[in-house]
């Protein structure tokens, strides 16, 4: 039986290579970073020892976000027009105990060439002595979206993680509020809400030891906002219990500091650092992943590699294809009375693309879902374009029938079609974003005339795929990947 295997099963079969072309690039060189945000059509994060990065598409990233105060693992977020950034002085040991204090600033803009950019002055919202069972390190910032309320988390390994409030309007600890326990073994939390949850994540294992570093990001959720907070087998984080979300990837290793990017509905990012990448002289790097929800616990995504797949209408299983004449193949029906007749089982090889290619028109054709039956205008080839730059998380792709030029394109009537080669042009760049249900949006950089539509791949009909809005609640707008492997 030939094997077509999902791109959750890719892992194993994955290559260093092909997986060291998916770190974000450019210098995105950081540690501890702060939830990504958004200002102004730029996307921002900050990390330990001030500064942190910027980047213009969400895939390259370069230094130069500023953010006075020194410090550690900061945090980020925008409330109404304007951003709050808040960062621990000390703590964690840093300054040789665990003495430590968590700050709170405000700015308009986080663009340093904005004539708006200005912090105002950092103002103290919690603190730890030197002897406390909890360090004043490791923030995390949580606007509660059903009340409006503002919550900080911070904490590390050397004791509690605790939780306080703060006024939204301000960036102030409310006055009169004490802190509470929530959770103890992990660092770097954050709170999210989702679907009647709230989520606390943190980071267990060791930091700050490069390429023997243990960090791997763990959840709990509660049905209140101050905990406890269960692990999916019963255990509170205040017992050290915690789901895994991530941990250490083939040659990244230390996967710490979680935060959620939502682009839109059905469409979620995580951020973190890995510890080291050892492709990247085992520096701290920025990473970006999809983030799924599996039976109402976050998961971090997998990047799509470069591979040879199907690519599956979850509308009805059909298989996208180029349109071209139906070749047959050989294999004819092997029936239990001749296995039992003693005749010898054998191999049937598939089609082959010389088979059949010769026959093919050589202009453009339409492209089409039809039954997928390992034909080889049904297997296409997906290949980064690193020079195309990328998006939240991702690179541009070319998509391609396998072993040939002919690419996938979207025209000018905003319709599919493969095209005789692959020019670079932006309609045959292809956006690919991993679902929070783990199927896959597919969407071309741009489409010919329609400049501002952000169409996506669509199966308007069981046999007709076209360009049109995104639906994540329709499963016409959602698509799979199935590797092919022709070894098996």
């Amino acid at each position: 039986m030939r094997k077509r295997l999902t791109v959750a099963t890719l892992t194993a079969a994955a290559t260093l290579s092909a997986v060291s072309a998916y770190a974000q690039v450019g210098s995105p060189f950081i540690h501890d970073p702060s939830t990504i945000v958004e200002c102004d059509g730029k996307y921002y994060t900050f990390g330990t020892g001030g500064g942190g990065l910027i980047s213009a598409d969400g895939w390259t990233w370069e230094s130069g976000a500023v953010r006075p105060g020194g410090g550690a693992a900061p945090d980020a977020m925008k409330i109404g027009d304007r951003y709050l950034v808040a960062y621990s002085a000390t703590g964690g040991g840093l300054g040789g105990g665990h003495a430590g204090r968590i700050l709170t600033m405000w700015n308009k803009t986080l663009d340093p060439n904005s004539p708006d950019f200005e912090y105002t002055e950092a103002v103290e919202v919690a603190h730890s002595l030197p002897d406390e069972d909890c360090d004043a390190i490791d923030v995390g910032l949580f606007l509660d979206p059903n009340t409006g309320r503002l919550w900080c988390t911070y904490g590390t390994y050397y004791g509690n993680i605790r939780q306080v409030e703060l006024d939204p309007m301000t960036g102030f600890r409310v006055e009169g509020n004490e802190a509470i326990d929530i959770a103890i073994d992990c660092e770097a939390t954050t709170m999210i809400y989702r679907d009647g949850w709230y989520y606390l994540l943190g980071t267990h294992g060791s930091c700050c030891d490069g390429a023997n570093s243990t960090y791997t990001i763990y959840v709990g959720r509660s049905r209140s906002v101050n905990g406890p907070f269960y692990d999916n087998v019963g255990r509170t984080m205040l017992e050290g219990g915690g789901k895994k979300v991530i941990s250490s990837e083939r040659r990244r290793i230390g996967p710490g500091h979680f935060g959620r990017f939502v682009i839109q509905d059905g469409i979620e990012k995580m951020s973190f650092h890995f510890e080291a990448d050892l492709d990247q002289s085992g520096r701290s790097v920025l990473a970006i992943r999809p983030l799924l929800w599996v039976d109402g616990w976050p998961v971090a995504g997998e990047p799509l590699l470069k591979g040879s797949y199907e690519i599956e209408s979850q509308r009805n299983g059909y298989a996208l294809e180029a349109m071209v004449d139906f070749v047959r193949t050989q294999g004819g029906m092997g029936g239990a009375s001749r296995n039992a007749s003693g005749q010898a089982v054998v191999k049937v090889e598939s089609q082959k693309l010389e088979d059949v290619q010769d026959s093919w028109p050589q202009g453009t054709v339409k492209a089409m879902c039809n039954y997928y039956v390992d034909r080889p205008w049904q297997r296409w080839t997906i290949t980064p374009v690193p020079e195309a730059g990328g998006y939240l998380g991702g690179p541009y792709y070319k998509i391609t029938i396998s072993g040939t030029d002919r690419a996938l394109t979207a025209n000018a009537l905003a319709e599919v079609e493969v095209a005789p080669a692959f020019t670079g042009a932006p309609n045959q760049l292809w956006r690919i974003d991993q679902l929070t249900d783990g199927n896959y949006r597919i969407m071309p950089k741009e489409v010919p005339g329609h400049p501002d539509c952000n169409y996506a791949l669509i199966a308007i009909g069981d046999v007709t795929p076209t360009l049109a809005k995104f639906d994540f609640n329709s499963d016409n707008s959602k698509w799979k990947f199935r590797l092919y492997d022709p070894q098996n």
